[in-house]
Formats: structure tokens, C-alpha cells, sequence
């Protein structure tokens, strides 16, 4: 109950404060985790279908492009999005400047690798990804962050081939959600809805009245 309020709180917070000034132009992240990755595709093509006036650019870490691969879905991306950019290093593409140049509305990351979401969480920005958040936030932008590891006890992901793998989430990785919870620069997202709604509140808010 606590999160969700949270949740909705900022949320709230964060519409209010841009509803005035939108640049209709998100920066999508993607680290290498397949949890929900087809889920997570759906969701943001249906989105640019409903919202066409809406720019989506998708920043991906080397392990995404290794795992959208992977999972055979690579091609999926990029015919629904034209605007892909990979991983170099740290600041290249340059995605930390832009956003700190209040060139999108918000930063999303969906998938985060418990990796990513630890680093995000320590303060650590030695990646793409990683680097972006740390910036966007000292800049102010609103971060939408959704791990792959968020929830109690056991979750189970679709591995590629369609077959089922149980995932045991760990108290030290619960941890550094707790972290992430607390940080007002950042909304943790704990579903697919919870990812859709954080995208419609933006551009459609009275969904919610």
C-alpha cells in the first residue's frame, strides 16, 4: 500500500510540473534483460500507434542488443522504432547531455537488470544507461525505472523458446528497490499497467479523473 501511494504521489507531482511544457518526446532505455521483454515491446508500439505525435527514442545497452537477439525480437524494434541508438561507453550516444538539455519529457527504463538497478541505486554511472539516470536526475527529469526483480519470494520469466524459468528474487537485490523507492528524483514501476499509466499520465491525464 505504502508503494503504491508513493507511486501515485509522483506521479501526480510529476504531471503537474510538465503537463505545461511538453516536448512530446520520450528516451527509452534498455538493459539486457528479457523478463517481460515482449511485454515491454507491446506495450511501447502500442503506445506510439495511439500516440503518433509522440517521438519515442530507444537507447539500448550492449547486453540488450545481445539479449532482443536472443529473443528474436530485434527486428520487431526496429520496425516499429527508427530511432534505435547502442551502447559505446558511458556517454555515447551522448543521452546523458540531451536529457540534461530537457530534450525529452521523461527517461524511461524498462527492462532494468538488477545489475542496472543496483548501479542506478549506489549512484554508480559507468554505462549508458546508468550514466543517463544519475544525470536526468540531478537535471531534474523525471525517471521512470522498472526492474526486472521488483516484487516478494519467486517470479517466473519466459525464456525464448516459450518454456518457463522460476526466479528466486533475493533479499540484497529487494534492497536496492528499497533505495530507488526513496529517491524522489525516480518512480519505481512495479507492473506492465504501472508502465502504461506512467506513459498515458503524461500525455492524456484526464485518464484519470
Amino acid at each position: 500500500m505504502h508503494q503504491l501511494l508513493l507511486y501515485n504521489f509522483k506521479s501526480l507531482i510529476v504531471r503537474f510540473l510538465y503537463d505545461v511544457n511538453l516536448k512530446n518526446k520520450i528516451a527509452w532505455g534498455i538493459t539486457g534483460s528479457g523478463d517481460e521483454i515482449r511485454e515491454i515491446l507491446k506495450t511501447m508500439t502500442v503506445f506510439k500507434e495511439n500516440n503518433q505525435e509522440v517521438d519515442i527514442r530507444v537507447f539500448m545497452s550492449k547486453s540488450a542488443e545481445q539479449v532482443l537477439n536472443w529473443y528474436r525480437i530485434m527486428d520487431d524494434l526496429k520496425t516499429s522504432f527508427n530511432k534505435i541508438r547502442v551502447e559505446s561507453s558511458p556517454n555515447t550516444p551522448f543521452l546523458a547531455g540531451e536529457l540534461q538539455a530537457n530534450k525529452y519529457d521523461f527517461f524511461v527504463v524498462a527492462p532494468t537488470t538488477s545489475n542496472s538497478t543496483t548501479k542506478i541505486a549506489l549512484g554508480i554511472g559507468d554505462t549508458l544507461i546508468t550514466n543517463a539516470v544519475n544525470m536526468a536526475v540531478k537535471a531534474n527529469v523525471p525517471v521512470y525505472v522498472y526492474p526486472c526483480e521488483v516484487g516478494d519470494g519467486e517470479k517466473v520469466t519466459i525464456l525464448p523458446n516459450g518454456g518457463e524459468l522460476k526466479i528466486t528474487i533475493r533479499e540484497i537485490d529487494a534492497k536496492y528497490i528499497d533505495i530507488l523507492e526513496k529517491d524522489p528524483g525516480i518512480t519505481v514501476l512495479h507492473n506492465i499497467t504501472e508502465l502504461q499509466q506512467a506513459l498515458q499520465r503524461f500525455y492524456q491525464p484526464n485518464l484519470d479523473k
